[in-house]
């Protein structure tokens, strides 16, 4: 059995220091486990900066698609504020998604090349939590499954992640069950494909901010969520300017189109009429 330390008896502030085992930190957190993933396949010591930053951003896809499905399931059961508590949430943790890339953002591209070899074929757009991210966001593409059917429980976890709801799906059912005009096409769609602009959906969205105070909850829904789609939009461009420091218009790891996929992404909105509606308030 351990024995606390504190000689003088309970109450002195002392901390137990003898366990039988592992401490209780080390059980919850699992911090050896994350602290021995690293397996360098360069001498190069940058690449150890590259590995655990990208380590920690797939940690950040985790915590925010734990979030998102949070939301969306409240929504489903209109528990707005819920929504919004882990909407909330996840704004702070894009902040910190999008720091990751400040480690990576000074790499020059000899730097770069030190170690870029060791990727092989890896490449972000092979990460199946970012991916999920993605889906909740409205971005379905069956295509993004095929890299992902060597590993059967990743490969059946996006199966399931591209048919159901997204976020934005859930937020617009809620606005069609509190009698705002989103059209049965919206409604009713093939949730595997990706989310397209309606013209009826802008609609909905001006008349609820030309008189916020109407349905305050769902104004300030609205809000939350441009406040993730522009941290999004932020992500995407950070990810852009990054690359093309590191190495210009190469082509990307993975055999990707590199800087010019990028940009392409980097030029799109998600929940796209809560930005094009503001043009007619």
């Amino acid at each position: 059995m351990s024995q606390n330390l504190d000689a003088s008896g309970a109450g002195s502030g002392t901390p137990n220091l003898d366990f039988d085992g592992t401490t209780p930190y080390e059980d919850y957190v699992q911090a050896d486990v994350l602290t021995h993933l690293q397996h360098l396949r360069s001498d190069d010591p940058g690449e150890m900066v590259f590995l655990v930053t990208t380590q920690v951003m797939e940690l950040w896809f985790t915590v925010i698609v734990h979030e998102w499905e949070t939301a969306a399931k409240a929504l489903r059961e209109d528990r707005v504020q819920v929504a919004m508590d882990a909407l909330k949430r996840s704004l702070r943790e894009l902040e910190a998604l999008n720091a990751s890339w400040r480690p990576l953002a000074q790499l020059t591209p000899g730097q770069f090349n030190q170690y870029r070899a060791a990727l092989g074929e890896g490449s972000g757009f092979q990460s199946a939590m970012y991916r999920r991210m993605e889906f909740l966001l409205g971005e379905k593409s069956a295509s993004m499954l095929v890299p992902h059917r060597g590993a059967p429980r990743v490969h059946a976890e996006l199966e399931k992640a591209i048919q159901e709801p997204s976020l934005y799906d859930e937020v617009l059912r809620l606005l069609a069950r509190r009698g705002h005009d989103v059209p049965a096409e919206v409604l009713d769609r093939d949730l595997s494909q990706r989310y397209e602009p309606s013209p009826r959906v802008e609609a909905a969205w001006t008349a609820l901010y030309a008189e916020p105070e109407a349905e305050l909850d769902l104004h300030r829904l609205g809000e939350v969520l441009t406040d993730v789609a522009e941290l999004v939009w932020r992500w995407r461009n950070d990810h852009l300017v990054a690359t093309r420091r590191a190495m210009g218009a190469k082509t990307g790891t993975g055999g990707s189109a590199g800087v010019t996929w990028l940009e392409k992404r980097a030029q799109k909105n998600v929940f796209p009429e809560l930005w094009t509606a503001r043009s007619y308030v």
